[in-house]
């Protein structure tokens, strides 16, 4: 996977407790997602939200939205 493109998305789930979601690509991929990725530095993010996001190599193997932008 490319790690500068950046994709479009919608935030899918988001638990604001832990301050972590996913993002399902417009191509089905999904990606893990935390407050800390969220570029305005707001720490928080609605289920359902279109984004915009960077990816890149997170824990366990599993790729990880970073950058994300609200579009």
């Amino acid at each position: 996977m490319e790690t500068d493109a950046l994709l479009d998305g919608v935030v899918t789930s988001w638990d604001d407790p832990r301050g972590l979601g996913e993002i399902t690509a417009a191509d089905g991929r999904t990606f893990a997602l935390q407050c800390t990725d969220l570029a305005d530095g707001s720490r928080t993010i609605e289920a359902g939200v279109a984004v915009t996001f960077g990816v890149r190599p997170g824990h366990r193997g599993r790729w990880q939205a970073v950058a994300v932008t609200r579009r």
